[in-house]
């Protein structure tokens, strides 16, 4: 007789697949090195050693999958069993993911593959805020990390100021967000059937009415978008908290 599973396995989407046209530099960025790994693995390690994440599916252009194979297994990524393609945009990639997943009872967390400053201990919070949220009949359709804005944040139209926002109701939202499976790939999937796109997997889940809460985030956890934040975030690896 088998044991009934206590909890859901909680399953990482990690889009990866970018061209990177802002870095400038003519590589992709996620395989751009940081303190001597690429910036990818970063984020691949810390999930490999939470327990509770049961697999791991980077998505990744079709033309990095080789590279990407080699890198994972020198880097011992074990969680790794499936790469799913990238499509044309990032929805179409974290689509393409959702697509690979077998158990549909799971916890489903994405997150890009160029923040590679996420830090383990938030990441279980959030993991274990949906499952306490699951338990409890499922307040929240989707939990996204996020931070307080430290600037004034404007709306422009043009050059044009039309207002200032109150910034003590904005947050800027970060990865992962983590949903229950069945939640994030119906959004998607009425999403690319009405071919309505953001890049945001949560504004999907909002478009759709469901509920998404803020859990923490951190400031560390920046996004690699120009050869700038790669000096940002050697800094911020050489002065820990």
């Amino acid at each position: 007789m088998k044991s009934k599973k206590v909890q859901p396995d909680v399953i990482a989407i990690v889009p990866a697949a970018g061209t990177g046209k802002r870095f400038g530099t003519g590589g992709h960025k996620q395989f751009e090195t940081l303190q001597g790994k690429p910036v990818l693995i970063w984020p691949l390690e810390i999930f490999q050693s939470i327990q509770s994440i049961q697999e791991i599916i980077p998505v990744l252009a079709r033309d990095d999958m080789e590279q990407g194979r080699e890198i994972f297994a020198r880097y011992r990524i074990t969680k790794i069993r499936k790469i799913a393609p990238g499509g044309k945009e990032r929805q179409d990639s974290v689509w393409n993911g959702l697509e690979l997943v077998g158990d549909k009872q799971s916890i489903i967390l994405i997150h890009d593959g160029v923040r590679p400053l996420i830090e383990k201990h938030l990441v279980e919070a959030l993991i274990q805020e949906m499952i306490g949220n699951l338990a409890k009949s499922g307040l929240c359709d989707g939990i996204v990390p996020g931070v307080p804005p430290k600037d004034t944040v404007k709306e422009v139209s043009g050059r044009i100021v039309k207002k200032t926002l109150k910034r003590n109701k904005l947050w800027a939202i970060q990865t992962p967000q983590i949903f229950p499976y069945k939640i994030i790939y119906n959004a998607y999937k009425k999403a690319i059937q009405e071919g309505y796109y953001s890049t945001d997997d949560a504004a999907l889940v909002e478009k759709y009415k469901g509920k998404v809460c803020i859990g923490p985030g951190s400031y560390r956890n920046i996004k690699i978008t120009t050869p700038e934040d790669l000096k940002i975030a050697e800094a911020l690896l050489k002065n820990p908290v």
